[in-house]
């Protein structure tokens, strides 16, 4: 076997051919490393997996399939082999041209990127999707990193982008590369059915890349956190696409991210878009969207006459209330979100010895207020919730049942919840209860929003940079 470190010149030749260098990069499935092919005389780029993490058996009719493919905007699948340890363990290798340059996330770590620009990715990732997918492939992991930005050292300002890294990615027809139960795809990116579970196809892959263009401009993950908190997210509410931002632009991002997959652009009319886009930018100045504060939510809206109310919580309030709610249910888990337009704050209660997966359950990465109460006796028999990862994760919910955050003049600003892992019912005195709790807490909220509307300043908006209204 080899192993999974830099290899020096000394190094065997993977099937007499291919003499390991140093690694590139690195996964849960596998490790990409700089190599060389002996034959040819050439540089590769190699990706070794993990032993035991694919079906070598099941694999072949799909690399057949992806050996086939041949597009300017893909990363060439050059070669293939399994290699056979000492103890009869097998690994299986991919052989990949090697591109030179950053990938998509390395390039947005160092700042902004035109608009013009990100157009420019984009219709070369809607020509490489139209071209796989009329060849029966779904890649599923599409994401930044996975984005190369070509850099053929003629000093071109027009940086072509090549999709690569298609070791999870589906033919029709043809089992997956990844081993049985594990999850394919990288959570921030993950398209609403494939946080389900459920069936995954090209828009699918239209989704991610929506996902990517959007963090294109925002320079942040739109669904971070981990694979619980992020696949939950975006079962909740739609990206946020910044106002700002031209019409083009925002037509093209929601439709991209249309929870609906029949919703969203696909093969041709996705590239007619994005080809569109290319035309108005390449018109237009360039312009970059910036959040004034990265850490914080994009506001959706540019709305400077309202004052920015609850910026301050009363922390020990939402402290009390989510554990007065778990009390109440004798539930381990209580949740309570306020969200004031674009801002969003969140307060839990985990009782002792709860798994840890709870800690990264969080209503921060946008759950939607819900106007009405909302009780699940049993999550795994509910056809919405029986494939939410908190229902088949460590965590293993049955239970959930929320009431709405109130104003007095009857507008919904947040959710309280309480969750157990025992399938059980909510009377009407429960529901009752939480809803006299929730009052309660809005109550608070609202003497603490009438004492800052005097001294609040305005929502703090992206900035436009260029001849856009800042």
């Amino acid at each position: 076997m080899i192993p999974t470190q830099e290899h020096d010149a000394s190094a065997p030749l993977l099937d007499g051919r291919y003499r390991l260098e140093q690694a590139i990069g690195q996964g849960g499935m596998s490790v990409v490393y700089r190599g060389v092919d002996e034959s040819l005389h050439r540089p590769v780029a190699i990706k070794l997996f993990h032993a035991g993490i694919v079906d070598i058996a099941r694999q072949e009719a799909e690399l057949g399939v992806l050996a086939s493919l041949e597009h300017h905007n893909l990363v060439s699948l050059l070669d293939a082999g399994v290699l056979t340890g000492q103890d009869g363990t097998q690994q299986r290798y991919i052989v990949m041209s090697l591109v030179v340059g950053q990938d998509l996330e390395e390039r947005l770590a160092v700042g902004p990127l035109a608009s013009r620009h990100i157009a420019e990715i984009g219709y070369d990732m809607a020509e490489a999707l139209d071209y796989i997918h009329a060849h029966g492939v779904v890649h599923r992991d599409i994401k930044p990193s996975n984005i190369l930005l070509v850099d053929y050292g003629n000093g071109s300002d027009r940086a072509r982008a090549r999709l690569t890294d298609f070791g999870i990615a589906l033919a029709a027809g043809v089992e997956r590369l990844t081993a049985d139960g594990v999850t394919t795809g990288t959570a921030a990116y993950l398209s609403p059915e494939q946080a389900r579970g459920g069936e995954v196809g090209p828009p699918s892959d239209v989704y991610s890349l929506g996902l990517v263009l959007l963090q294109c401009f925002t320079r942040r993950r739109e669904f971070p956190g981990s694979l619980v908190e992020s696949a939950v997210a975006r079962l909740s509410r739609d990206p946020v696409v910044p106002e700002p931002l031209p019409e083009h632009w925002k037509h093209l991002l929601r439709a991209m991210t249309a929870q609906d997959p029949a919703a969203r652009p696909l093969g041709a009319e996705l590239v007619t878009m994005l080809r569109d886009v290319v035309i108005a930018e390449t018109a237009a100045p360039d312009h970059v969207v910036e959040p004034a504060d990265e850490t914080a939510p994009v506001p959706t809206r540019a709305d400077t006459d309202r004052p920015a109310t609850l910026d301050t919580l009363p922390d020990e309030s939402l402290q009390r209330t989510t554990a007065m709610a778990a009390r109440l249910f004798d539930a381990p888990i209580a949740l309570v979100e306020v969200l004031d337009e674009d801002r969003e704050w969140s307060q839990s209660y985990i009782a002792e010895g709860v798994d840890e997966a709870a800690r990264s359950i969080s209503f921060r990465n946008g759950f939607a207020p819900v106007p009405v109460p909302v009780v699940i006796p049993d999550g795994s028999a509910h056809p919405e919730m029986r494939n939410s990862p908190l229902v088949t994760g460590p965590l293993g919910i049955r239970f959930y049942v929320s009431v709405p955050l109130v104003k007095h003049d009857g507008a919904t600003i947040g959710t309280l919840a309480v969750l157990d892992t025992r399938p059980r019912q909510a009377t009407e005195d429960d529901l009752a209860n939480l809803r006299d709790l929730a009052a309660l807490a809005v109550t608070q909220l609202e003497i603490r929003q009438e004492s800052l509307r005097t001294t609040s300043d305005s929502l703090p908006v992206p900035r436009v940079v260029g001849d856009q209204t800042a």
